[in-house]
């Protein structure tokens, strides 16, 4: 009987083959360069928080799902968002940050959910936020949508739409009906209106004790549709007193004349008053970005404004705006949708093939010279036939193989092979970068 033990992960973990990787880093490195192209710093918080200090706002769902274990005498967790680690992180390091303080994190998260097709255990969030001390201009509410707008186009996976709301305008509109005192319920459900209909909206409503008949208003305001300036003068035409609705309607007015001038075409963003954003802590701009061709998809980036990060570290006043991409689930999604295809299982673009064992010297001296152009290159180091050499190549879907055989290593050159079209020309090696470049 053998006693090997079988090689597995757990459910919930995504590890992939070269071919994925390579792609999943792509769209990791394209989300990291806009980020530092808008000025913000990186992060990188520990992985593993004081329990007492990651868990000091947490409760309900959030508790139950985070990985927490003892080690010795400490009580430890595994972070399950960036968010809490931030807040943290500024109210600890308070005196040595500039404000306001830009960071973006992009890092692995843990919660033990579970596992199901496109949910994840451990996932990485690619984390951006703005905080103020005491307060934050509403400029920083539009730079938000102008990032996410530049990320979506550079990764190039089609239209998409960033739908945008403001807590205030819900709120004050939930007020002005009477329902102050419930209006995390109201909001927690009409969030769920794309997923379960308004049926089963109006009937968790009712549990709450919101009326039939304000159960309608509800519906029938969040309908409200038209471009972004028909939906920004049927807000101001609404008969409502409420300071915080008038307030909410002028920030989004605002935000919308920020978005144009950062030059955002008018039909990557729009109002839409169904975007509540389930949770408690966003205040006032709130975001999701859809792909127009996989609404399925559901929210690829969403985020929002808050009025006190650190409130449970300290009494410092520190608002802040942040958003966040789930790129593993992101990852999986389009993969699955065909959207994103496995390329080749190589970096290097050009592998350097000696034939014999006297022409690796030239080999090696051939692909540092690639290197030192900045074109990745490896090199056949195997004591093989060629036929294996060149079989080598082809599985790992480089694009060139550059064979350095006793001429060619005479005449400083090398035989340039196209993988893809079979074609080979004599190329010198002083002009193998531009080549294959």
């Amino acid at each position: 009987m053998s006693n090997k033990t079988q090689p597995r992960i757990l459910p919930g973990f995504m590890e992939l083959l070269p071919e994925d990787q390579i792609q999943f880093n792509r769209m990791y490195d394209t989300i990291r360069r806009v980020y530092e192209r808008y000025g913000f710093l990186p992060l990188d918080t520990p992985t593993i928080e004081l329990s007492e200090v990651l868990l000091a706002k947490a409760g309900g769902e959030t508790e139950k799902q985070i990985y927490r274990f003892e080690k010795g005498d400490s009580d430890l967790s595994l972070r399950f968002d960036l968010t809490v680690p931030l807040a943290r992180y500024v109210a600890q390091h308070f005196p040595d940050l500039a404000f306001p303080f830009k960071r973006y994190q992009m890092s692995k998260v843990f919660r033990g959910e579970r596992p199901q097709k496109g949910r994840f255990r451990e996932f990485y969030q690619c984390d951006i936020d703005v905080i103020g001390s005491e307060s934050l201009d509403l400029v920083y509410d539009a730079e938000m949508p102008a990032i996410i707008y530049e990320v979506f186009r550079e990764l190039d996976f089609g239209a998409f739409t960033i739908r945008m709301n403001n807590r205030k305008v819900l709120n004050g509109f939930f007020a002005e009906l009477g329902y102050s005192d419930k209006i995390g319920d109201i909001l927690r459900t009409i969030d769920k209106l794309e997923k379960v209909g308004s049926d089963a909206v109006k009937a968790e409503l009712a549990e709450f004790g919101v009326s039939e008949e304000d159960s309608l208003k509800i519906l029938s305001f969040i309908a409200i549709k038209g471009d972004n300036d028909e939906v920004l003068a049927a807000l101001e035409a609404q008969e409502i007193a409420n300071e915080q609705y008038r307030e909410g309607v002028s920030e989004l007015k605002s935000v919308i004349g920020y978005l144009r001038r950062f030059g955002v075409a008018e039909e990557a963003f729009r109002i839409d008053l169904t975007i509540a954003r389930g949770l408690d802590y966003y205040t006032g701009t709130v975001y999701e970005t859809m792909l127009n061709d996989y609404p399925s998809m559901g929210s690829v980036c969403s985020g929002g404004r808050y009025d006190n990060l650190t409130e449970y570290y300290t009494d410092q006043k520190l608002p802040g705006i942040g958003i966040s991409i789930g790129l593993t689930r992101l990852f999986y999604q389009l993969r699955e949708n065909g959207i994103v295809k496995s390329g080749s299982s190589s970096i290097a673009r050009c592998i350097v093939i000696p034939m014999g064992e006297d022409d690796m010297n030239s080999a090696i001296a051939a692909a540092a010279v690639l290197r030192g152009e900045g074109i990745p290159a490896d090199v056949y180091y195997q004591q093989k036939g060629m036929k294996q050499k060149m079989k080598y190549a082809a599985r790992l879907g480089v694009p060139y193989a550059a064979i350095i055989g006793e001429s060619e290593r005479e005449s400083g050159s090398v035989m340039l092979k196209n993988m893809e079209t079979g074609e080979q020309e004599s190329v010198p090696v002083s002009g193998l970068a531009a080549k294959v470049r």
